[in-house]
């Protein structure tokens, strides 16, 4: 599953938790980048401009999807859903888009302490999301995160995408056949 979102969505705060609910890996893809590149996301963006950091993120989010040996939550970068290439190519992988207010968002962002690479101003920042939005409305869910906490929010997810009802149906025939679950730390 793919989460997808403005920066600020909580992206990086519900995917860790989401996947450890679910007994999934987590991934942030930004981390993917930088490891694959051998430079910080600012580095890129300094170096290479926006255009360069695009083709590092595809690069990678391609080597993802075809290494990807179990579940996963993946967390995308702001930008990344809003490219036509990212879209096509998780088009069969549920997405998630964890929407809020863009002033929520924009306050979000001034207190993480994140150097935003595309966060500027705040009209700026307001228009970025407005063009970004109808590419964040075709992701297979919209969850919204205003005001929520993330066990809430992961609890929607789990619900929307019934994934609790699979993670609990394969603990159950784990124990019923008493098969190690793979949640304990042992990969699939």
């Amino acid at each position: 599953m793919f989460l997808v979102g403005f920066m600020a969505s909580g992206k990086s705060t519900v995917g860790p938790e989401l996947a450890r609910r679910l007994g999934w890996e987590y991934v942030d893809l930004d981390f993917r980048i930088e490891a694959r590149e051998q430079a910080s996301i600012l580095e890129i963006f300094r170096d290479r401009g926006e255009a360069g950091f695009r083709r590092a993120e595809i690069d990678a989010l391609q080597d993802l999807t075809q290494s990807l040996q179990r579940d996963s939550v993946v967390a995308l970068g702001g930008g990344a859903f809003a490219q036509e290439n990212v879209r096509a190519l998780l088009r069969d992988w549920p997405s998630v888009f964890l929407n809020a207010p863009v002033e929520e968002l924009w306050q979000r962002s001034q207190m993480d302490g994140l150097e935003r690479p595309l966060r500027r101003d705040r009209q700026q920042f307001a228009q970025l999301h407005e063009t970004r939005l109808p590419f964040y409305r075709q992701a297979t869910v919209t969850v919204e995160t205003a005001g929520r906490d993330v066990a809430s929010i992961c609890e929607e997810i789990e619900g929307v995408l019934a994934l609790k009802t699979q993670a609990e149906d394969k603990r159950q025939a784990s124990a019923a056949f008493n098969i190690p679950n793979s949640r304990s730390g042992e990969s699939q």
